[in-house]
C-alpha cells in the first residue's frame, strides 16, 4: 500500500525506516507541543519575559521563519512572473519550504498572544493605525495563497492523481498559477516591510529608529530587501541538506546556480544598502539624539560591537562575492560556505531588530538588561523546527516535489511493484508522465 504511493520510477527507504525517524522527531515535536500547551492554559508567565522584553526569543523566532521563507515568494516571482524556466525544477520545494515557515510564523504569534482563542480580535478589531494590524491581515493572506500553490503538489500524489476530477483540478491550477505568484509577491513585500518598518518608528528606541520615505522608515525596504536577497539562499540550504540525507541529487545544477546568482546581487546590494543605512545612523542620526554608537554595544557576548561587523561583513559582503562569481557558484564547498553565511546573517538581522533594541539602556538611570529564555520558550521553538523535518519527509516520500529526480538518479534500482505494470497502468493513460 505505502509503495503504490511513492512517486513512480524513484526510490524511497524502506516503510519502517521512515516510519522510525518520524517517530524520533515525532518525540522533539511533541515537547514542543507540552511547552505550548503550557503556555496557553498557564499563561505567558512560563516565559521570561518582562517590562524590558515585551518581544522575546519567539518574535525573533517568527521574523528569522518569515525572513527565510521569504525565497518562497521571490522564486516564484521569478519562476512565473520573470519567466526564469531553470527554476521550475525547484519552484515545488521553494513552495513547501515557503508554507512550513509561514504555517510555524501564524502558529509561533498564536502561542505568544497567550490568548489563541481571541485571535481573531485582530481581523474583527482591527487597529488600522499599526503596521502589525497590516502584518498580520498580509502574513494570514498570504499562507492562503502558500496553501494554494501547495495544494497542486498533493493532487499530483499516484492515487489522488487517478481521480480525474482532482488531476483536472491540479492541472487547472497550474495554470493560472502565475496569479497567485504575483499576488504573493505583493503581499510579501508589505507584510516583510512593515516588520521591519515596527522597529524603524520606535523612537524611543534609538537604536532602530530611522528616517525615511514618508510614512516609511529605511527599515522597512531594507527588511523586504533582505528576506528576497536571503530567502532563495535558505532554500537551496534546505535542498542540499536534503540532498546529503537522502543520498541523491534531487535538483539539477543549472537551476541551483541561477538562484545563487540572483540571490548573489540581491545580497550585494542588500549589504551595501545596510551599510550606508548603518554609517549614517551612526554618525548622523544617533549623534543627533545625544548617542555615540559605542552606547549601543557592551562587552556582553550576546550585544559586543562583532554582532554588527558579523552581520554586515562576514555574513553580507563575503557570501555575496562568492555567488556572484560563477567559480565560487560552481565550488561546493563555498557555495555551502555562501548560503550558510547569508541564512546566518538575515537570522542575525532580525535578533537585533528584535532583542538588542530591548537590551540597550535608554534612561540615564538604565543598565544593559540581559534575557535567557524559559525551556518552555526553547521548546515551542523548536517545534516549528520539528514539524517542519516531518512535513518535508511527508511530502518527499509521497509527493513529486522534485520533477527531475528519475532522470538526475538514472542507475537507481526501481521497487518491485515498479518493474511489473498493474492493470491500471495497462489501460490507457490520464495524462503523459511528466519528465
Amino acid at each position: 500500500m505505502d509503495s503504490a504511493l511513492i512517486p513512480k520510477g524513484v526510490k524511497r527507504c524502506p516503510l519502517w525506516k521512515f516510519l522510525l525517524f518520524i517517530g524520533a522527531v515525532g518525540i522533539v515535536l511533541l515537547w514542543g507541543v507540552y511547552a505550548m500547551f503550557l503556555c496557553w492554559f498557564k499563561g505567558l508567565n512560563q516565559t521570561n519575559m518582562n517590562d524590558y522584553y515585551g518581544f522575546a526569543l519567539w518574535i525573533w523566532a517568527d521574523l528569522a521563519v518569515i525572513a527565510v521563507g521569504g525565497g518562497a515568494f521571490f522564486t516564484g516571482l521569478l519562476r512565473y512572473i520573470f519567466g526564469k524556466d531553470a527554476l521550475k525544477n525547484i519552484i515545488n520545494y521553494a513552495v513547501l519550504i515557503g508554507f512550513i515557515c509561514y504555517s510555524s510564523a501564524l502558529l509561533i504569534l498564536a502561542i505568544d498572544i497567550g490568548q489563541p482563542l481571541r485571535g481573531w480580535f485582530i481581523f474583527w478589531h482591527a487597529n488600522v493605525h499599526s503596521m502589525l494590524t497590516e502584518v498580520a491581515f498580509c502574513l494570514s493572506c498570504y499562507f492562503g495563497v502558500l496553501t494554494i500553490e501547495y495544494i497542486p503538489l498533493i493532487l499530483e500524489n499516484r492515487q489522488i492523481d487517478k481521480v480525474p476530477f482532482f488531476h483536472h483540478l491540479g492541472h487547472n491550477m497550474h495554470e493560472v498559477m502565475a496569479v497567485f505568484a504575483a499576488t504573493g509577491a505583493f503581499l510579501s513585500f508589505f507584510h516583510q516591510g512593515s516588520l521591519g518598518g515596527v522597529a524603524g518608528v520606535l523612537f524611543g528606541r534609538p537604536f532602530s529608529f530611522r528616517e525615511g520615505i514618508f510614512i516609511w522608515p529605511w527599515t522597512f525596504f531594507l527588511f523586504t530587501w533582505s528576506a528576497a536577497a536571503c530567502g532563495p539562499c535558505f532554500t537551496i540550504l534546505v535542498t542540499k541538506i536534503t540532498e546529503k540525507v537522502v543520498g541523491k541529487k534531487l535538483v539539477k545544477d543549472n537551476a541551483i546556480e541561477l538562484l545563487a546568482k540572483i540571490s548573489g546581487w540581491m545580497l550585494l546590494t542588500y549589504a551595501i544598502a545596510k551599510f550606508i543605512d548603518t554609517w549614517y545612523w551612526a554618525t548622523v542620526l544617533a549623534p543627533s539624539q545625544g548617542f555615540t554608537l559605542m552606547d549601543f554595544y557592551t562587552n556582553n557576548p550576546l550585544y559586543g560591537i562583532w554582532i554588527l561587523i558579523t552581520e554586515i561583513a562576514i555574513c553580507g559582503f563575503v557570501p555575496a562575492a562568492i555567488l556572484i562569481t560563477q567559480k565560487g557558484r560552481k565550488n561546493p564547498v563555498a557555495l555551502w560556505i555562501a548560503i550558510s553565511l547569508a541564512v546566518v546573517g538575515v537570522c542575525l538581522n532580525r535578533w537585533v531588530m528584535v532583542l538588542q533594541i530591548m537590551a540597550v539602556p535608554v534612561m540615564t538611570f538604565d543598565n544593559w538588561v540581559l534575557y535567557f529564555p524559559s525551556w518552555q520558550e526553547v521548546a515551542t521553538t523548536i517545534l516549528p523546527l520539528a514539524y517542519g523535518v516531518i512535513l518535508i519527509a511527508i511530502s518527499y516520500r509521497y509527493l513529486p516535489v522534485f520533477p527531475n529526480e528519475a532522470e538526475l538518479n538514472p542507475m537507481e534500482p526501481l521497487p518491485a511493484e515498479e518493474l511489473v505494470e498493474s492493470p491500471v497502468d495497462l489501460e490507457p493513460d490520464l495524462k503523459p508522465v511528466e519528465a
